[in-house]
């Protein structure tokens, strides 16, 4: 592990309940509107939320540029840098939006968290729905919550109906969603509704993984 400590937000109290840590997705930082918005969400509903950013978005905000995402490999050992700077991950639940959720989820086992969250999992690159990235999630052992638009261009509800998962994972479908979440005014829903509906679940999902 790096000597020098990654940087990291933190909503909610250490005493409140879970800690759930939460990387970026590849175009968005850590304080994007996403992210601020479901920490505070999450904190405010007991868990204590902690936010970083990959090197390359470290890079992005001194430079005021717009970079690359990291290779895989570089990806995960940030993850296993924040994780073992925050004591480890018995006591941790991982995860993030999009990109940083899939890496996440290719550190979990190793790093024997406790659960993982995914907001909005990228099971392919949008266009190319050959191109999978599940091959790791049919052997996944750690709990694991999907949170997923049924409309997502990363993976739609009927794509991943063809999918071979783990049964350690729960999806969690929001009706027209995209990506985001956001589903079309036509659908009937709001926003706003699928963004606490995922908020609901991800804390309930990490009070079950650590019952008082």
């Amino acid at each position: 592990m790096s000597a020098e400590q990654v940087p990291v937000l933190i909503d909610g109290e250490a005493a409140s309940g879970p800690t759930l840590v939460l990387a970026h997705g590849a175009g968005g930082p850590m304080d994007s509107p996403f992210m601020a918005q479901m920490a505070a969400a999450l904190a405010s509903r007991g868990l204590r939320v902690v936010r970083f950013e990959f090197p390359y978005m470290r890079r992005a905000r001194l430079t005021g540029g717009r970079g690359r995402p990291d290779s895989t490999e570089a990806l995960c050992r940030s993850w296993v840098e924040v994780i073992g700077q925050l004591g480890g991950g018995r006591d941790l639940v991982i995860g993030g939006k999009s990109m940083g959720g899939r890496i996440a989820s290719m550190v979990a086992d190793a790093q024997e968290v406790q659960g993982l969250v995914c907001l909005g999992y990228p099971f392919h690159p949008t266009g190319q729905p050959e191109r999978l990235r599940t091959a790791h999630l049919r052997e996944l052992r750690t709990p694991c919550l999907i949170v997923q638009g049924s409309r997502d261009s990363f993976g739609s509800r009927e794509e991943i109906a063809g999918y071979a998962l783990s049964k350690a994972i729960e999806l969690l479908f929001l009706e027209d969603g995209d990506h985001s979440f956001k589903p079309r005014k036509s659908s009937g829903f709001s926003p706003e509704e699928h963004f606490q509906r995922a908020v609901e679940a991800v804390a309930a999902f990490c009070r079950r993984l650590f019952p008082k």
